[in-house]
């Protein structure tokens, strides 16, 4: 088998297109990866709607789970055979300072996978060794997906939220029921906030233990010590600093966000912080898998085919789902050329 199958995105704002593609050879220090499942993140809306720029033509895609099929020069640690996972940094310079003193998330010259490396929509990728993690025996393949980019990127957020009892998740999707479940694990009271009509939303966020879950419209109904937004609505900082005490922190989780209006200073005065997070470090990645499957952390799927991505987005971009959506690409052969 020398063809491979990938959703390509063409051109901004899509649709992507089902096409073929000659499976790549790893490079030096790359592998070649065949993909079993590859979880779809908003960060994929993002790319497809030019607001986050991608090297066009693209294969969207940063939560992969796969099997190595073939190793490039270089490569230590990994055979063929292996399961690994992708996350959405997929390359850094390991120069700069930022490289050298282990904040690779904030590297000068990255690569991400998906964006300026392509990704996971596909029955093949190419990855960069250094920024593939081994898959806990835990979870299967689909269940693993969504933790390459929704736990990750969430597991950094609530390290950067602190250690505070009282816990607010501004937007509960994918990386908010992640993360829940080790906050509640840790302790913690989590309160869920969603739209207001997202009555499943909030059932679900009840079901596995939230304290508290209602509309980004209501008060708190208690005084949080920090808040992290995952939904990508900048009028959401505001709100989310009256809901937290002095000393509390705004995390601000996306990679993209509408812009944040003006508020009163008085809202920020007591030493609250707003900060981002940008990225991910393997440090992240290895920390992360070891508490994850420490708190049994579980994940909520829902499947497409490679050839359905554009209906799986469709999905995400109007919250119509419940946990996090993933393609599972199967066979080349199953493929067929259109004429």
């Amino acid at each position: 088998m020398t063809e491979m199958w990938a959703m390509e995105l063409g051109a901004v704002g899509g649709p992507l297109r089902l096409v073929a593609r000659a499976i790549p050879d790893p490079g030096p220090g790359e592998l070649l990866i065949k993909v079993i499942a590859c979880g779809v993140c908003r960060t994929d809306l993002h790319i497809v709607d030019g607001e986050v720029t991608a090297q066009l033509p693209i294969i969207p895609g940063h939560e992969i789970v796969g099997i190595v099929a073939a190793i490039g020069e270089g490569v230590t640690g990994f055979l063929p055979g292996d399961r690994v996972g992708v996350p959405w940094l997929g390359h850094s310079c390991g120069r700069c300072d930022y490289c050298r003193s282990g904040r690779e998330n904030l590297c000068d010259m990255p690569g991400f996978t998906g964006c300026t490396r392509d990704g996971g929509y596909a029955t093949h990728a190419v990855a960069d060794a250094h920024f593939c993690f081994r898959i806990p025996d835990l979870y299967s393949d689909e269940e693993a997906a969504p933790l390459l980019c929704a736990g990750l990127i969430g597991w950094r957020s609530l390290r950067a939220a602190g250690e505070g009892r009282c816990l607010g998740l501004y937007g509960f999707g994918a990386a908010a029921h992640i993360i829940a479940q080790i906050a509640i694990w840790q302790g913690r009271e989590v309160y869920a906030f969603t739209k207001a009509d997202d009555r499943e939303g909030q059932d679900f966020a009840r079901s596995l233990g939230c304290a508290w879950a209602g509309s980004s419209d209501e008060p708190a109904p208690v005084e949080l010590d920090a808040a992290i937004l995952f939904a990508p609505v900048g009028a959401l900082v505001p709100v989310a600093l009256r809901a937290i005490r002095k000393g509390g922190r705004v995390i601000c989780a996306g990679i993209h966000m509408s812009d944040i209006p003006a508020f009163p200073y008085a809202d920020l005065w007591g030493e609250r912080t707003i900060a981002s997070v940008a990225n991910l470090t393997r440090d992240d990645g290895t920390s992360f898998f070891e508490v994850a499957q420490e708190a049994r952390v579980r994940t909520v799927t829902t499947t497409f085919r490679l050839a359905d991505a554009n209906i799986a987005l469709e999905r995400l971009r109007a919250g119509a789902l419940v946990g996090a959506a993933v393609l599972l690409p199967g066979e080349p052969g199953n493929y067929q050329r259109q004429e």
